[in-house]
């Protein structure tokens, strides 16, 4: 009998190809863990903490399970100033994404820096109307001797010798992509004690083109981003928060929500030592997402898993894609910092 697995293992290879390809096309890079890298839902995110500035990293590794996998990592810093004597703010941001996917080793890079207006809305609580805008260099490449397709299958085996069937014109693509995005945050409650924010983002303004393959008519479809979120005090040590994001690029379309419950540890609960937060998230008919995070202010760390329940789910047998990230608010020694200020954009 005739041994199915070189065969099976070039379909494979090939899908996995045919997969990263679609990705590049169709649908951005994207974390489970969204809400630890909020330049890349909406621009307009960028400086609504309690602090003067914000370092945060996200690391994703998926379907290890099965194929070689795909590895993401996020990084994005903040800056936030306010504006003369009013309480209006500026922040400056700086986004920088990498992505290298599959056996094909498609390799993404993003350098995007990031700049967001706070207008305030009221003098008696926090309310702001923001707008944000981000853009800057992209580089996608793919090494064009990973790939291997059922063209290279001869009857009996994969031959090397034979040809994939692929002709990149450019297997190295750069260009310029931007975003825009505009967003409501406001305290609420009898004390004003709990916030929420609300925001709609447009990416890819420019429709930039960046296939291998050259051709003119095939541009990056752009992207639209609603978002929302509330964070509510329950008493002086619990709280729990809702953020969820809708997303519609082209054919692709995602919802992804979920809560996290906040407890905090230590004898002052105006000042706590730790919050440890638990909770979940259901990216919609795709995969399910426990969270665990431990605030150790002004650091804190999260984990994450995807628990695959898409049509993927009989080669992934569940699983899916593990997450990291590490976020640093922090306030500067200054006359202006907003710790000092009675009102500022937070969430």
């Amino acid at each position: 009998m005739r041994n199915p697995k070189p065969f099976q293992k070039i379909c494979l290879t090939g899908l996995i190809c045919i997969s990263s390809l679609a990705t590049a096309f169709s649908q951005d890079l994207h974390f489970s863990q969204f809400f630890e890298a909020p330049l890349l839902r909406n621009p307009s995110l960028a400086g609504i903490f309690t602090g003067d500035y914000r370092i945060q990293g996200v690391y994703r590794d998926q379907w290890n399970s099965f194929t070689n996998g795909y590895r993401t990592g996020s990084f994005n810093g903040e800056y936030k100033m306010p504006v003369g004597k009013s309480n209006d703010f500026l922040t400056v941001g700086m986004q920088i994404l990498y992505d290298k996917a599959g056996s094909a080793g498609l390799t993404s890079t993003q350098v995007f820096p990031a700049l967001n207006y706070h207008k305030s809305l009221s003098d008696q609580r926090t309310m702001y109307l923001s707008l944000g805008f981000m853009g800057g260099y992209a580089e996608k490449r793919i090494d064009q001797s990973k790939i291997t397709t059922n063209s290279q299958y001869d009857g009996t085996a994969y031959n090397p010798s034979i040809p994939n069937g692929e002709a990149f014109t450019n297997p190295d693509v750069q260009y310029w992509d931007g975003s825009v995005g505009m967003s409501f945050n406001s305290s609420f409650g009898e004390s004003q004690q709990h916030s929420m924010f609300f925001g709609v983002a447009y990416h890819h303004l420019n429709r930039p083109k960046n296939n291998f393959y050259q051709n003119a008519s095939i541009e990056l479809e752009p992207k639209y981003v609603v978002s929302g979120g509330a964070k509510f005090y329950l008493d002086e040590r619990s709280e729990f928060t809702l953020q969820a994001d809708y997303s519609s690029q082209g054919n692709a379309k995602e919802a992804i929500g979920g809560v996290m419950y906040g407890y905090k540890l230590g004898d002052f609960t105006d000042d706590p030592k730790y919050l440890l937060g638990v909770g979940a998230f259901l990216r919609w008919k795709d995969a399910f997402i426990p969270v665990i995070k431990l605030e150790m202010l002004p650091l804190s760390i999260a984990i994450s898993y995807d628990v695959n329940i898409s049509t993927l789910d009989a080669v992934s047998t569940g699983h899916g894609g593990f997450e990291l990230s590490s976020s640093y608010i922090g306030f500067l020694d200054r006359e202006n910092s907003t710790k000092n200020k009675t009102l500022c954009p937070r969430f």
